[in-house]
């Protein structure tokens, strides 16, 4: 990304989350019993820094103990993914919807979505499906949040700009998969918030950081994998919009997550869908399509792939492995960086291909072949 683009993101970003001592990510780990062994929070630049030293995170906090440093950053991400959830519902606006939603009774997954998402007719539903790892909806790369910043590690610009383009939105959280009950037990005891006793926090800050017990998972029902939870979504929720224009943006990933969506719901998909905007996909065409005529027809018209490489950003960047549609340049070469680096890029794909969106749908008719032609003549 050049550096007029991290300029105008960063000018953007101001407009989108204007820094706030409510939205403070400091005042949100106050409430946990963390508050000595974290204390960092969000610079007007959106960069996560040291509220007394303003140097960025340093992992090796307990002098090489490695066990405790990794604990500690595991409670980082916890407190990071709770925080971007407040970001959705507050600053973009959006709802927390519970999946399924009958199960009040059990561990369950959920997903946010903008106000209008199911009943505004004639508008675009954009839909986030993110890369598979421990963060949660809401991110491209908790990595990337703690060393780049919110700008580049959250989904937060691309939801802004969807809105601010009169988009509808919808967040997945393919990646919350199970409920750890020992974990949660622990997260629960950490972040008890108005606490009086100091001693007691430091004891359970301690407990937390101590050797990590054997995990007791339970599925999360209709979300017990990444497939599972997109498979749901469309069905539910995506499939029984009428009106709307769909478009994809999926990362690494959220690629072969995607297409195993449009395999199993092929009609359903190439007719609601425009546009699929790939960054750095682990999709695999020849695997999951096969020799798919149809479906080969629809990718190479309705997806564009932004891949890491050294070339500027939108430089052709196709390989003999892949080739069955238009693939550019991200702009980077670092894969957390690449939802960043192509965001402006990828909305004015999105604009293009509304624009030149034909009005056919596909259906179930077979596709003549010579050997069909030939049949029907000789009857």
């Amino acid at each position: 990304m050049e550096g007029n683009d991290i300029e105008e993101l960063r000018a953007m970003w101001d407009l989108w989350l204007p820094v706030t001592p409510e939205l403070s990510f400091q005042k949100f780990i106050e409430q946990s019993d963390l508050l000595e062994e974290l204390k960092y929070d969000f610079n007007e630049k959106a960069e996560l820094r040291h509220t007394e030293t303003q140097r960025p995170f340093v992992f090796n906090y307990y002098k090489n103990v490695l066990e405790r440093n990794s604990k500690r950053y595991q409670a980082l991400g916890h407190l990071l993914a709770q925080y971007i959830y407040e970001l959705l519902e507050k600053v973009c606006k959006l709802q927390k919807v519970y999946i399924p939603p009958e199960a009040d009774k059990e561990p369950r997954s959920f997903f946010f979505m903008s106000e209008r998402a199911l009943t505004s007719h004639h508008s675009v539903l954009l839909v986030l499906l993110q890369d598979h790892g421990v963060f949660r909806a809401g991110q491209w790369s908790q990595q990337a949040i703690i060393h780049h910043g919110l700008q580049h590690g959250s989904q937060i610009p691309c939801i802004q700009m969807a809105l601010q383009a009169h988009y509808d939105v919808i967040v997945l959280n393919p990646n919350d998969n199970f409920v750890d009950l020992k974990m949660e037990k622990e997260w629960k005891d950490l972040l008890t918030q108005n606490i009086g006793s100091s001693s007691l926090k430091m004891v359970q800050a301690e407990n937390f950081f101590s050797l990590q017990q054997p995990l007791q998972c339970i599925p999360k029902r209709c979300s017990n994998t990444p497939e599972e939870h997109m498979a749901y979504i469309w069905d539910y929720f995506i499939s029984k919009t009428e009106g709307k224009d769909v478009a994809f943006v999926v990362h690494g990933y959220g690629g072969l997550v995607f297409m195993d969506l449009l395999v199993r719901r092929k009609w359903e998909v190439m007719n609601k869908v425009y546009a699929v905007a790939l960054i750095d996909s682990e999709h695999h065409v020849g695997h999951q399509l096969g020799s798919d005529v149809q479906l080969l027809a629809w990718i190479k018209h309705h997806c564009r792939e932004w891949v890491t490489s050294p070339k500027p950003l939108d430089k052709p960047a196709a390989t003999v492995l892949k080739k069955e549609f238009p693939i550019v340049s991200a702009g980077t070469e670092k894969h957390n960086l690449a939802p960043s680096s192509s965001l402006q890029s990828i909305f004015k794909y999105f604009k293009r291909a509304l624009k030149a969106k034909t009005t056919i749908n596909f259906s179930r008719v077979p596709i003549v072949t010579r050997s069909s032609t030939k049949r029907k003549q000789s009857a």
